[in-house]
């Protein structure tokens, strides 16, 4: 078998780019991946764009080999658009392989430790402002059947929070916990925004509503700021979706900066890569949350490598979305318990609907995160709840 091309699908979904890739091979078996590289969709594409001349020709069966010599190759060997356009070839190459041989790609990881992965609830909280909204808001997010809840409360911080902001945060968590009581895990995602003394002030004031993490609480270059932050925290401290090279999560497990690894299967560069960092952490036992909050085959790569792994914690989803996202892809999907059953379609189990991302072409989108509009993303308008039945 060989791969005959390589043709990239962008479909608008409003809050950003889902960047889609398939691989064409001359027995008529193509293969899907996800590229999705939240407001860098333009590099994305042109990387993979980039990659088609040294695949073709190539047998899509010997998958570690050719991301290696692609990673080897480039010679700019790092950063979250190359590997973000490596992880996704990969993940087709793995597709096309699954369906060759029947089985689902979780298979050709070493098969699968569990047959159900525990999930929480990402984007349910989109329109959500005051602590009243949020309130709402997770109880319809209990409602969709998540024992878990993560979602950003720190507005527009930009490394200080004043006082103001301050006492607005933990007026939202005592809201939300209020609203869904002591059974139900809630997680904060800070998206590296703060600087230590603030990370830690947040992390003290935050305790007391028995959080399971706080993730990226300092931005991602100094892992030794995180360090002191996760050693003066009360706080379980989660991060590793803006890290790409797998020597940076070992630092970081050296370095004792995270309870909870949270490599994205893309970024990192791959299903195998993934799952290479999985046992790092599992050396030192910590357990691994991937980062997982964008397309539906993003979800698909993620699902098949929580499924391979020993340490699996606790899987992102994303439960509210645009009305358009199940026309972009064909899926099963079994939510159920607040769980997600393990595949079982050979490949990744998922299959693009090509004339669908044509129907919603690229637009330009800005970083929400340093203008207070996070939680008012287009998404609410017209949002529809996902992963309550099979999709």
């Amino acid at each position: 078998m060989k791969i005959t091309g390589l043709k990239t699908f962008v479909a608008n979904v409003s809050r950003t780019n889902f960047v889609f890739v398939k691989l064409y091979t001359d027995e008529g078996i193509d293969g899907v991946g996800e590229a999705t590289l939240e407001w860098k969709t333009l590099a994305v594409t042109a990387a993979l764009e980039e990659l088609e001349r040294r695949l073709v020709g190539r047998d899509p069966f010997r998958s570690d080999a050719l991301v290696e010599q692609l990673h080897r190759d480039s010679y700019w060997r790092t950063g979250a658009v190359f590997r973000t356009a490596l992880g996704a070839v990969e993940a087709a190459m793995l597709d096309i392989k699954g369906k060759a041989l029947g089985v689902p790609v979780f298979e050709l990881l070493g098969g699968k430790y569990r047959d159900r992965v525990a999930c929480y609830a990402n984007h349910w909280f989109f329109g959500a402002r005051t602590p009243e909204d949020y309130h709402v808001a997770a109880t319809r997010g209990v409602a969709m059947g998540y024992r878990a809840l993560k979602w950003d409360p720190f507005e527009a911080s930009d490394l200080e929070m004043d006082r103001t902001q301050r006492n607005r945060t933990v007026a939202i968590v005592e809201a939300v916990r209020d609203a869904v009581g002591p059974d139900i895990e809630l997680m904060l995602d800070v998206h590296g925004r703060l600087n230590v003394p603030t990370a830690i002030a947040m992390c003290k004031a935050l305790a007391r509503f028995d959080l399971t993490w706080i993730e990226e609480p300092t931005p991602p270059e100094s892992i030794e700021a995180l360090a002191e932050v996760r050693a003066n925290s009360p706080v379980p401290i989660a991060s590793g979706e803006r890290w790409y090279e797998p020597t940076r999560f070992l630092e970081a497990l050296s370095k004792k900066a995270v309870d909870v690894l949270q490599p994205d299967v893309s970024h990192a560069g791959g299903l195998a890569e993934t799952k290479r960092i999985a046992h790092l952490a599992h050396l030192h036992l910590i357990p691994v949350a991937p980062h997982n909050p964008v397309g539906p085959v993003m979800n698909a790569m993620t699902l098949h490598t929580a499924v391979a792994i020993p340490n699996f914690s606790v899987f992102e989803t994303v439960s509210v979305d645009v009305p358009w996202r199940k026309e972009l892809v064909k899926e099963t999907l079994v939510f159920e318990d607040g769980h997600l059953l393990a595949p079982t379609a050979p490949g990744l189990g998922v299959e693009l609907n090509e004339e669908a991302c044509a129907r919603f072409p690229y637009a330009p989108h800005d970083v929400p995160l340093f203008d207070g509009s996070i939680n008012l993303s287009g998404v609410a308008t017209g949002a529809v709840v996902m992963n309550t039945t099979q999709l």
